[in-house]
């Protein structure tokens, strides 16, 4: 019997500050099995530092073996306190934010939590600044004081968006004893304080979870054991699945696998979700796409729904904009501009920029037989144009997002799942200047855009500066929007919780998994 359940997250950016205080201590249950439940997935853990990483397979741990001092309840898109006994906003400036420090908080190893974790955790974040860490989440963020239980955040000007940042991965608060304070700790411990322990880490392979019953904070559920199994490419994945390696998966199976899923005695949770991919340009010197008509011939070319139901079987649907469909100030820029595909337009605009064809530039993307076919039907569309020549180069994972950080392609796909159910999450992060997909990209009318929309705490106040920015971004062409996609979740029927595991956030619900 099909048992699908149909998750419709509705992405509304309301008022950011939330009060009140959840907490309860976990205990895991001894009623029936007590075996791990295995989870699957192709997302990877690119540091186990919460400073070092800034992608979704390292984020979606950390929402279960960190605390961040506020987080999302399931559902819902404002925050609410975890570490946090509260928070809120000082003044009308929206440029100072205090939080409460609950009192009864322990890291997993038994040593106290203090305002100086987190005041420390911040500061190192700031400090060590990696090329693939999440500082470039918080521009607008100058210091952090500590008093008692009190820490304080002094931002450079209004940032409305900066409580759904701290409840990101971004805002993991660590053990000052145990992280050092100038680099990423190394190894496989973990000191947190969130719902989970981390008993046991195989890099690329798996994670052994526990209950941690020193927790204390907004989860109000007992988890389960889990185990995470790390797969390298989606075919692997669902091969896991159709063996019953695992009993539940999430991110990424392949689409033929989708598209022809025989749903009969199994659980599948379909949700609206923010997932988008683009193709980025690297506009640094000595890049051909420094030029920007070599980027807009490029977008003039680009035929996204033969990308969308040629390699992905019409499991993603085309995106015409940088914020995706169910945010604030969505747009088609793109579609405004490109509304169809044109080698015609590509060729006037080279040719008026007097720029010799066909253009040679590096492609670069990550190892996976889907992407492989993605990135196999851009590089047919462009040659078919006559006016560019595509060499690709594939790498895993952790290598692809180094090459790409140094500037090693010319182009590049990434997906981008938001940090936080806010359309500033698909605009500061990605063309903001210093953004997170090193490109070098940078505009001062975008950026003063961008600081624009995080003045107002009534989100809808910033559509009109969303639009803006995405207009901007199709004449600037930094970047291409390809497509946006819908999340699955497969579990067998012997799980019960998996349509929560879940919803938009970015926070991975572990704990909502349990056996029937």
């Amino acid at each position: 019997m099909r048992s699908t359940v149909r998750l419709r997250i509705l992405i509304i950016c309301g008022v950011l500050v939330a009060a009140g205080v959840g907490g309860w201590q976990l205990l895991p249950s001894d009623d029936g099995r007590t075996d791990p439940i295995s989870v699957g997935t192709t997302d990877e853990i690119t540091s186990l530092d919460p400073a070092g990483a800034y992608d979704a397979g390292s984020w979606a741990m950390y929402s279960n073996i960190f605390q961040s001092l506020l987080t999302f309840k399931e559902g819902s898109t404002t925050p609410v306190p975890d570490a946090a006994e509260s928070c809120k906003f000082t003044g009308a400036k929206l440029s100072t934010y205090e939080c409460k420090l609950r009192d009864d908080l322990a890291f997993s190893n038994g040593r106290k939590v203090t305002a100086e974790d987190v005041k420390y955790s911040f500061e190192r974040m700031l400090r060590i600044k990696t090329d693939v860490g999440p500082k470039a989440l918080f521009p607008t963020l100058k210091s952090v004081t500590a008093s008692g239980r009190t820490v304080t955040f002094h931002l450079s000007g209004r940032d409305a968006t900066f409580p759904l940042k701290v409840a990101t991965g971004a805002g993991s608060i660590v053990d000052r004893d145990q992280y050092p304070a100038d680099k990423l700790r190394t190894g496989s411990a973990v000191d947190g304080s969130g719902p989970y322990v981390l008993k046991e880490y195989k890099e690329g392979e798996s994670a052994l979870l526990e209950p941690n019953t020193k927790y204390r904070g907004a989860v109000t559920k007992a988890g389960r054991p889990v185990l995470v199994k790390y797969f390298g490419q989606s075919a692997d994945l669902a091969n896991a699945w159709k063996t019953g390696a695992v009993q539940v998966t999430h991110r990424q199976l392949p689409p033929e696998f989708v598209s022809t899923l025989n749903t009969d005695g199994i659980r599948v949770t379909e949700a609206e979700s923010a997932e988008i991919r683009n193709l980025n340009l690297n506009v640094r010197p000595g890049s051909p796409m420094a030029d920007k008509a070599v980027r807009q011939a490029v977008a003039a070319v680009l035929d996204r729904p033969a990308i969308t139901t040629g390699p992905f079987k019409g499991t993603v649907e085309p995106l015409y904009s940088l914020i995706p469909q169910g945010f604030i100030g969505h747009s088609t820029a793109f579609y405004d501009v490109n509304p169809e595909p044109s080698a015609k337009k590509a060729k006037q605009l080279l040719e008026a920029a007097d720029i010799k064809t066909p253009v040679k530039f590096t492609f670069g993307y990550r190892k996976d037989a889907t992407y492989a076919a993605e990135t196999a039907e851009i590089k047919r569309q462009l040659e078919a144009s006559g006016l560019f020549e595509v060499e690709t180069v594939e790498a895993e994972w952790q290598a692809f997002q180094k090459a790409y950080a140094s500037g090693a392609y010319d182009a590049y796909t990434v997906g981008w799942l938001p940090d936080f159910p806010d359309s500033d999450s698909f605009t500061a992060p990605l063309v903001g200047t210093g953004n997170t997909l090193h490109n070098g990209f940078s505009s001062k009318k975008i950026d003063a855009l961008i600081a624009s929309t995080q003045q107002f705490s009534d989100r809808s106040r910033a559509t009109s500066d969303f639009k803006d920015i995405q207009s901007e971004v199709a004449a600037e062409v930094p970047l291409v929007p390809l497509w946006q996609k819908k999340d699955y979740v497969l579990s067998t029927e012997a799980v019960a919780g998996s349509q929560y595991l879940t919803d938009g956030t970015g926070i991975w619900r572990l704990w909502e998994l349990s056996w029937i």
